[in-house]
C-alpha cells in the first residue's frame, strides 16, 4: 500500500517516529504451562523511544544487581498446539454476571485463562526469538478470514471486540493454530462504531469497567487484551489501574503496541499481569520500504549474536491487509533456513514480574506439563 500508514492509536497529523524494537531486555518468559516444559524468566525493561526496526539496536543491559531469573523446570514435552479442556473446565473459567455478561475468570482449580489459551510451543528451539501481532481484525471481513486461514499458525491475532458473530471467528482462528486477543476499546481508536462504547478518560472508573466488560463479554477463548498507545487512557494511571486490576483479577493478560510511557508496564508489574509489549510497527511505509524488508530487518536484529548478553527476541505488529498478509506468508517460509532463531507464538514474549509469578506459584494447578 503506497505511502505512510497509521497504525491504530497515533493521532492524526502526529509526525510518525522511527520505531524501535521495543523489546523486554531480551528476557523471556517461556511457560512450562505453555510449552510443557519450560522456565518462567523475569528482569527488569526500561523504556525507551520507539524507533524503525532497521535502526534497532541492543537493548539496555540490565545491571547483575538488578536483574533476577527464577526458573520452574518440568518434563519435557512435545508441543501440540493448544490445550484440550472438557465442558466443565471451560465452564470453570467463565463467569455469567448478574446482569447476563459471560466474562473470563480464574477457575476454582487455578486455570487463568490467560495460560490455559495460550498456544504451546517447544521451548528447546533457539532462545532468539521472533514473534507477529496482527491487529484489528474484524474491519473487513475478507482480510479477517484471509488472515486466519493463511497466515502462519504463529502469527497471533488481535480482533476488534466489535466485530460481528465475533466468536466463531476466534474458534476459526483456534481451529487454525492462532492465539487470539480482543483490542482493549480505547477512545480515538476508531472502535465506537462497531457498536462497542471506547473507555474514555473522561468516564468514571464504574462507567469504564462497564464498557471493559461489555468488550470481554463479546467471546471467549482469548489470551488477553491488546491496548494502543499512545492514548489518554494508557497515560492516566487513575484510568488504567482500575482496569489493569479487572484483567488481573480475571486471569487475563495485557499487551501494548508503541509504549510512550512507562504507566502500563508499571501497573502490570504491581498488579501480577502477564505483559508484552512491542514498538515494530512493521507495516509503517517509510523512505519507500516494505512491509518485506522491515519483516527481514527486524528478523536480522534478533538473530544477531550478543556475546556475554541474553540473545534477543521481539514480536512485530501490522494491520491487515492483503499485501501485509503476502509478506507473512513469504518471509516465513525461508525463516528457519535464513535464521537460527525460533518463532513463537506472542505467549513466548511475554514478561512475568514478581506479583505475577507470585501468583502463578501459588496455583500449582497452573504448572501441570
Amino acid at each position: 500500500m503506497p505511502g505512510q500508514r497509521k497504525a491504530n492509536g497515533r493521532a492524526k497529523g502526529q509526525e510518525i517516529r522511527p520505531l524501535r524494537s521495543g523489546l523486554i531486555a531480551a528476557y523471556l518468559l517461556v511457560f512450562a504451562v505453555i510449552a510443557g516444559s519450560a522456565a518462567l524468566v523475569l528482569g527488569n525493561v526500561t523504556v525507551t523511544a520507539p524507533q524503525v526496526v532497521d535502526a534497532a539496536v541492543a537493548a539496555t543491559p540490565i545491571p547483575a544487581a538488578t536483574a533476577a531469573v527464577q526458573s520452574l523446570p518440568l518434563p519435557v514435552r512435545p508441543p501440540s498446539g493448544f490445550r484440550t479442556f472438557s465442558p466443565a473446565e471451560l465452564a470453570a473459567m467463565s463467569e455469567t454476571t448478574s446482569d447476563g455478561l459471560q466474562l473470563p475468570r480464574i477457575a476454582p482449580d487455578g486455570w487463568m485463562p490467560w495460560i490455559a489459551h495460550a498456544r504451546r510451543f517447544d521451548p528447546s528451539g533457539s532462545p532468539a526469538r521472533i514473534g507477529l501481532l496482527m491487529i484489528n481484525l474484524g474491519a473487513s471481513e475478507a482480510e479477517m478470514k484471509r488472515a486466519i486461514e493463511k497466515l502462519p499458525a504463529e502469527v497471533s491475532l488481535a480482533f476488534l471486540p466489535g466485530t460481528p458473530d465475533l466468536p466463531r471467528w476466534l474458534a476459526q482462528a483456534r481451529a487454525f493454530g492462532h492465539e487470539s486477543y480482543l483490542m482493549m476499546p480505547v477512545e480515538d481508536q476508531g472502535t465506537a462504531e462497531r457498536g462497542i462504547r471506547p473507555i474514555d478518560s473522561a468516564a468514571d472508573a464504574a462507567e469504564n469497567l462497564r464498557r471493559l466488560r461489555l468488550a470481554m463479554a463479546r467471546g471467549s477463548g482469548y489470551v488477553g487484551l491488546v491496548v494502543s498507545s499512545p492514548s489518554p487512557v494508557t497515560q492516566s494511571e487513575t484510568t488504567l489501574r482500575p482496569l489493569v486490576k479487572e484483567m488481573v483479577d480475571r486471569g487475563l493478560a495485557l499487551v501494548e503496541v508503541n509504549p510512550t510511557r512507562e504507566t502500563t508496564q508499571r501497573l502490570t508489574a504491581e498488579l501480577g499481569a502477564g505483559y508484552a509489549r512491542s514498538a515494530d510497527v512493521l507495516d509503517y511505509k517509510l523512505a519507500g520500504e516494505s512491509v518485506m524488508a522491515n519483516l527481514d530487518r527486524l528478523t536480522a536484529w534478533v538473530a544477531q549474536p550478543t556475546p556475554g548478553r541474553p540473545p534477543r527476541h521481539a514480536f512485530g505488529v501490522m494491520q491487515p491487509d492483503d499485501e501485509t498478509i503476502d509478506a507473512i506468508v513469504t518471509w516465513s517460509k525461508g525463516l528457519r533456513e535464513r535464521h537460527a532463531i525460533s518463532f513463537v507464538p506472542l505467549i513466548g514474549h511475554f514478561e512475568c514480574r514478581d506479583a505475577c509469578m507470585e501468583r502463578l506459584q501459588a496455583q500449582p494447578a497452573q504448572l501441570r506439563p
